[in-house]
């Protein structure tokens, strides 16, 4: 979890894309929100995103990270400008917590968590994108760490009621890069 020296930080906000060439540690914090991570192995670039809900009706706008659908399409985008394709990113989707379950219960039809959960897979399958691991759903939030200058996302869930997590621990699918 050492920083290379000189290496940046970025800290997503909610409906925030980022995508960096040198080294960078990416962080995010989610809720019901989904964050898609993109690693090139070789070249050691890539971004993620941190998108709120699947989509909107009406796209005529400019492209708008706060939806998964223009979110990906933002990093994609940069992968392009940078001379890469999707299919040699390594990808990881993270969130989907479901923040309010007692309320959810109630109106099911209401839980932006799992139509943000399905959003993320149906993207990653419409767009053969390699997933390599994932961590979403159940309730609560995580804390994420994406390192790329290594491709390791440290992910701290925190679901609802338990008190404390252990500290950060390495997604164990990051060593099948």
């Amino acid at each position: 979890m050492k920083k290379p020296v000189g290496a940046a930080e970025v800290v997503l906000a909610p409906g925030q894309v980022s995508f960096a060439t040198g080294p960078t540690r990416l962080r995010t914090l989610l809720g019901s929100c989904v964050a898609i991570t993109f690693w090139h192995p070789q070249r050691l670039i890539g971004g993620m995103c941190h998108f709120m809900l699947p989509r909107r009706l009406h796209s005529q706008q400019p492209l708008d990270g706060r939806y998964a659908d223009e979110a990906l399409e933002l990093l994609l985008r940069h992968a392009h400008v940078n001379g890469t394709h999707a299919r040699d990113y390594h990808v990881k989707l993270f969130g989907g917590g479901k923040m309010f379950p007692e309320l959810q219960r109630h109106k099911p039809t209401q839980d932006v968590a799992s139509l943000n959960i399905r959003a993320a897979l149906d993207l990653a399958e419409r767009y053969h994108l390699h997933l390599t691991a994932q961590d979403m759903g159940s309730t609560g939030y995580r804390t994420i760490m994406f390192d790329l200058w290594n491709g390791n996302v440290w992910v701290r869930h925190q679901p609802m009621g338990i008190l404390q997590q252990d500290a950060y621990q390495k997604n164990q699918c990051a060593a099948g890069r």
